[in-house]
């Protein structure tokens, strides 16, 4: 696969992902536009969030029963049509069933993943999923600035029909360089719903790493949350946009990403896992300053989120290049398990995170990233312990790859 594909690849799954994220930042002015309430509008968001967990599950493993250039073209089109029927829904309830649609079929991230590390080089797979991963972080982060900016100037509609017209182009374009690919299963529709759960009991590696990332990725959604509230209370008393300023600055870790895909080419995944649960536990300890409020209190804020995002997703590569390993021919179902792991370990943390601010505060939620991510490093000691060789990069035996047609 060429580096021009693999681009590709990373701006589509940046394309696909902000589908997800753009309605937060219109919510509003939906709810201006059909004269509903901010909770009634923000159900457009849930939606679409609700709608993503489902396509996880549903969908993601059928990457394993169908070639993928057929999959993900047949997946963009159908977001399109979504984006389409959004943008020209006549109320909030119609809007809202979009939506869902929306987020089922916009899974193609996941679904790219497997593709990607399957056509490429074994030294190169941290790599791959480092680009992938960028792309996917450019879309969560930028989508919500475009999506408010050209809501505001053009209306609310505006940002699905923009959104549709990106889902075509990058379909069309993917139907062109993608090669075809042939399934590396035979399995029906419930036996593939049901393989991720038989991949968690069968493989130790699969569990471990679910279990990284549902931590992390917790602790990384509750001090999100929680930034949120420290923002606009009387410590700060600031508007929705400085979180949106802040998520902002955060892009610097699309450039982070590619390079620790590398490390866990290079070093092996466990190395990486251990540098990144230290580095977010630093970031715990420098956030702790953001309840100062000021100067100070926002440059911690802006330094110790920048850190928690790049240790959050260097983990996440590495947790990905361990687990892809583990069968080729399953890498969709596997990554089904590990993503609806991590997407259950978020949701449970912004849960968290947001009682941790109501009862203690800020220094509450730093604590609560604090306990997370020891969870994860306890465990990473244990398995070290059980395995002393465990840092070091293993290279896995060569097993054929799902054959591509001419």
């Amino acid at each position: 696969m060429s580096r021009h594909v693999i681009l590709l690849l990373a701006v589509t799954c940046g394309v696909a992902v902000g589908n997800v994220y753009f309605p937060q930042a219109i919510s509003p002015t939906v709810a201006a536009a059909l004269d509903a309430s901010p909770d009634a509008a923000a159900l457009t968001v849930t939606a679409a969030q609700f709608g993503y967990a489902a396509g996880i599950f549903l969908l993601v493993p059928l990457g394993d029963r169908f070639p993928h250039r057929s999959l993900i073209v047949t997946l963009l089109g159908l977001t399109a049509l979504g984006l389409l029927a959004a943008g020209a829904a006549p109320g909030l309830g119609p809007l809202v069933g979009a939506s869902a649609l929306i987020g089922i079929t916009t899974v193609i991230a996941p679904i790219a993943g497997p593709l990607a590390v399957g056509l490429v080089a074994e030294d190169r797979r941290g790599a791959v999923s480092g680009t992938l991963l960028s792309g996917s972080l450019g879309g969560m982060l930028l989508s919500r600035t475009l999506g408010g900016t050209v809501g505001e100037w053009l209306g609310w509609r505006a940002p699905y029909l923009i959104a549709a017209a990106l889902a075509l182009i990058t379909a069309v374009l993917l139907w062109r360089v993608l090669p075809r690919t042939s399934p590396p299963s035979r399995q029906r529709y419930p036996s593939l719903l049901a393989e991720p759960l038989r991949l968690l009991r069968a493989e130790p590696e699969l569990r471990r790493s679910c279990f990284y990332q549902a931590m992390l990725f917790g602790g990384f959604s509750a001090v999100w949350t929680g930034v949120a509230l420290l923002l606009t209370s009387s410590t700060y008393g600031m508007g929705a946009r400085a979180i949106g300023a802040l998520a902002l600055v955060n892009a610097a870790t699309m450039l982070c990403t590619p390079l620790a895909g590398r490390q866990t080419d290079r070093r092996g995944p466990d190395a990486v896992n251990l540098v990144s649960m230290l580095g977010v536990l630093a970031a715990a300890a420098v956030l702790a300053f953001g309840g100062l409020g000021g100067p100070l209190g926002m440059a911690a804020l802006v330094v110790g989120t920048l850190l928690l995002d790049i240790g959050m997703q260097s983990g996440m590569i590495a947790n990905q290049v361990r687990f892809y390993a583990l069968r080729p021919e399953a890498r969709s179902r596997l990554n089904t398990a590990y993503m609806t792991c991590g997407y259950i370990g978020g949701s449970l943390g912004s849960w968290t995170g947001a009682r941790a601010y109501a009862a203690f505060g800020w220094p509450g939620v730093c604590a609560l990233l604090v306990v997370l991510t020891g969870a994860a490093l306890v465990r990473h000691g244990f398995a070290h312990r059980k395995r002393p060789g465990i840092l070091a990069p293993v290279r896995q035996p060569v097993v054929p790859e799902p054959s591509v047609a001419p």
